[in-house]
């Protein structure tokens, strides 16, 4: 039996065995033992995983015909086969509610709502080993200074430390995507509070990029009229210079003239 891609679902199986091993290798999870899957499709990944006695592997998918074939061909999974949408299910509740690590062939369509879903979770995922879109993948690693540098870079560096790994070619999938992919890793960097308005902070972080051509005093001066009271310079700069911690620093400069 053979699963077939399905357009809708965004699917591309992994066909090298060499770069799914690799993958897998690239999990570094300490201090847990448990591991879930995302969009397992023919079990490439899975098969790797389940080499790993330090893990308990489950997987969630979405597509039914993958569910039966990972029924039939890793009947050890049992229950750990979880039918749904990772987007829409309870993970404390689904999965677990002591931290786990999260891998997989992310489906490019919905990668980005898959980390936000990750950072409502954060406390739950100390790493996640991925495969997405490289030019995705680029954008969450990349720093301050870089015109990639953007909303989904602030909120994950936030929380994770990122590394990109290594670069997937497309001949290496059934069917070929129309883009390159990339696979990278996120760890949990300790920080446990952000020390700063967290829901402030997320405003303040996608207003400043919806308009990010434009200068900060531009962009963010609906937070409050005396905005022109912060930092001159600061107010000269665009978004993609500042760091987290100028973002964090930014939302409590903020919150002040609000509150004032």
């Amino acid at each position: 039996m053979i699963v077939r891609p399905k357009k809708n679902l965004g699917q591309h199986f992994l066909t090298d065995k060499n770069i799914a091993k690799d993958i897998v290798d690239h999990l570094k999870a300490t201090n847990i033992d448990k591991v879930l899957e995302i969009g397992p499709g023919m079990g490439v990944l899975t098969n790797y995983l389940l080499e790993n006695l330090e893990y308990e592997t489950s997987v969630i998918e979405i597509d039914s015909e993958s569910v039966y074939y990972l029924h039939k061909h890793f009947p050890q999974l049992g229950d750990r086969i979880i039918e749904g949408d990772f987007l829409r299910i309870d993970l404390s509740e689904k999965i677990s509610d002591k931290p786990f690590a999260l891998i997989g062939n992310l489906p490019y369509n919905i990668s980005s709502q898959i980390f936000f879903k990750v950072l409502e979770n954060k406390e739950l995922i100390p790493e996640i080993v991925c495969m997405l879109q490289k030019e995705v993948a680029k954008r969450i690693a990349s720093g301050p200074g870089s015109k990639v540098y953007g909303i989904l870079s602030v909120f994950l560096q936030a929380w994770y430390n990122i590394e990109y790994l290594l670069d997937v070619p497309p001949h290496v999938f059934d069917p070929p995507p129309q883009v390159q992919s990339a696979v990278i890793r996120l760890t949990a960097n300790g920080r446990t509070e952000l020390g700063c308005n967290e829901k402030l902070f997320f405003k303040v972080v996608k207003q400043a990029f919806n308009q990010r051509r434009k200068m900060l005093r531009n962009s963010i001066k609906g937070f409050s009229p005396r905005i022109e009271e912060l930092d001159a310079v600061l107010l000269t700069r665009r978004p993609e210079q500042l760091s987290v911690s100028e973002f964090i620093e930014l939302t409590n400069n903020i919150e002040r003239l609000m509150n004032t």
